[in-house]
């Protein structure tokens, strides 16, 4: 280990280049630490022009000074640059098994700095600039225990096809959306809605470097996961045991994410990764143009599923066909599947033209010899619409509705990214997100997970495509958003929809309006509201609800009314 001379010497060099540098002073070892990994010209050119970090980081083989990145990691593995941000992770990402490396066996978890700490993420503006606080779940327990107690509410409005009204009581029946960071929010209200929610929807920041995750973006890959994890650890204890979760992401951190979520929710809840075609367009400045999405789609408990429910509705635009004998319209699949089986290869006959049919090289008919009889005598099996061609099994709409039809993972049928922007821009007249989602991806997720009134959840709202869409599909919702634009936004757009707004799905499930929901925020501390944040401790942010009745705060008796009903205290 480098004496502390040494220590002190790196860090007041390291601090002549900005980059290693926030505004408070403090180095950024992640940045450091990323800077040595890739062998970064600019350090390589500052540490080997200060003798004193030449003489200890380089090594002279022949004519050529060699960077010794192990030794110089060392020195800022060091506990003293970890105060403030306490944590038991090694500096970087990656995979460990609980007990040691990775080799033989299956216990592995995604190992990442500041993993055993909370981010609480307190952006409430895209330009806001964040200089976030990690708080350690063991050295700082206190502080974590009263920032995750529940808050007080305030601010209630009910908006209806009428207008805004007052509110009595938040109930089981109503839909909510609430202002307030998300994590917290996410705390307050798991006490009245844990093991409810059927489905849990995010389309949470890509950390792309271009959208609005702005929290140490110079240290964001773990910051990121960090964020990520706190979040999902409280999700998982709102959903039901047969409730799942949608994710969708770009590959910028879906493979961290991955590994992340198996850990979460066990990785035999893992269900699929369906892949979107969020993008129609090809970007020429880029050596492959970007065209999909993820949804990382987990169960709380995949033995609780059951299969005939995840299945979408079928297309009724293939069922064109109609022999008028009473059994309806129904569509022409080929007879024949997948793979030799050498039971269910026999001669098929057309009577018509005396022409006898095999499966064709690597296939096999769909059904045994007796079976495809059974077909024929009822008039299930068609000869091409010419009656000349190979066999074909009619399939009946009025069948078919009823079992609906199994999903892929491969959704590029769907609108995209381009189709949503639109969207939003006829409601809002201007372009208010870049890359927002369609509802009838939304839609799609819905229709695969839940039934009318199941209640859904999206804790990172936006601009409230996913409640825009529940509304609309008969779905009870909680939308959490912790930006400013709020009530510019999610809000508004969800009036617009009570109001019958017919873009996005309207038209296919005839919607025209109608409905309520309630809106409420977190009750900020009027001190913290006023100062800046660094002067005080980010769990004291909001109200709690312990302290109600605290004069400080000025918790009004009708606010108090409502929470204590909402919380279920209003007996004390």
């Amino acid at each position: 280990m480098e004496d502390k001379s040494l220590i002190e010497h790196m860090k007041a060099l390291l601090k002549k280049e900005p980059k290693y540098v926030d505004k408070h002073g403090a180095l950024f070892i992640s940045q450091i630490f990323e800077d040595i990994d890739k062998i970064d010209t600019e350090l390589i050119k500052l540490l080997i022009n200060n003798k004193k970090a030449k003489e200890n980081f380089f090594e002279k083989i022949e004519d050529i000074y060699v960077l010794n990145q192990y030794k110089l990691i060392e020195v800022f593995t060091m506990k003293e640059y970890m105060k403030g941000s306490f944590t038991d992770y090694e500096n970087k990402i990656g995979l460990i098994k609980k007990d040691g490396f990775i080799g033989t066996n299956d216990d592995v978890v995604l190992a990442f700095p500041y993993k055993d700490c909370v981010l609480q993420g307190g952006q409430t503006k895209d330009d806001e600039p964040s200089s976030e606080m990690f708080n350690n779940y063991i050295v700082e327990a206190s502080k974590i225990d009263r920032m995750y107690d529940p808050k007080v509410l305030t601010n209630f409005k009910r908006f209806t096809k009428d207008g805004e009204s007052e509110v009595d009581e938040i109930t089981q029946n109503d839909s909510l959306i609430v202002k307030g960071n998300n994590l917290i929010a996410l705390h307050s209200l798991k006490h009245r809605y844990r093991g409810k929610v059927k489905l849990i929807y995010i389309d949470p920041p890509y950390n792309t470097g271009n959208d609005s995750f702005g929290y140490n973006d110079r240290f964001n890959h773990s910051s990121w996961l960090t964020f990520m994890k706190n979040r999902l650890e409280i999700a998982k204890e709102f959903l039901s045991d047969d409730g799942v979760i949608f994710i969708t992401l770009d590959d910028n951190e879906v493979f961290y994410l991955k590994v992340l979520t198996d850990e979460i929710f066990d990785r035999d809840n893992f269900i699929a990764d369906v892949i979107w075609n969020s993008r129609k367009s090809v970007q020429n400045d880029t050596i492959i143009s970007l065209a999909t999405n993820h949804n990382l789609f987990y169960a709380k408990n995949k033995n609780r599923l059951d299969k005939k429910d995840f299945r979408l509705s079928v297309d009724e635009s293939k069922y064109k066909y109609d022999d008028n004998d009473g059994k309806g319209k129904y569509k022409a699949d080929p007879f024949d599947a997948p793979n030799l089986r050498p039971n269910l290869t026999y001669p098929i006959l057309n009577t018509n033209t005396n022409e006898e049919f095999y499966p064709p090289t690597g296939r096999h008919w769909r059904t045994t010899q007796e079976e495809y009889k059974k077909y024929l005598n009822d008039n299930r099996i068609i000869f091409g619409q010419t009656g000349k061609s190979k066999p074909q099994l009619k399939k009946y709409l009025n069948e078919e509705k009823d079992k609906g039809s199994v999903s892929t993972t491969l959704w590029n049928d769907l609108d995209t990214t381009t189709n949503a922007t639109k969207h939003l821009e006829k409601i809002f007249g201007k372009k208010i997100f870049d890359t927002p989602k369609p509802e009838k991806l939304i839609q799609r997720i819905i229709n695969l997970s839940t039934k009318p009134n199941d209640l859904i959840m999206d804790f990172h709202l936006g601009s409230g495509t996913a409640t825009a869409v529940a509304h609309k599909m008969g779905r009870r919702y909680i939308g959490i958003e912790q930006m400013d634009y709020i009530e510019d936004i999610s809000v508004e757009r969800m009036k617009k929809v009570i109001d019958g707004e017919q873009g996005g799905i309207s038209k296919a499930v005839e919607w025209s309006g109608g409905g309520s929901f309630v809106y409420c925020e977190l009750k900020e501390n009027e001190e913290f509201k006023n100062s800046k944040v660094e002067n005080l401790q980010y769990d004291m942010r909001y109200v709690p609800y312990s302290e109600i009745d605290d004069e400080t705060y000025k918790v009004g008796k009708k606010e108090k009314e409502i929470n204590k009903k909402f919380y279920g205290t209003d007996d004390e």
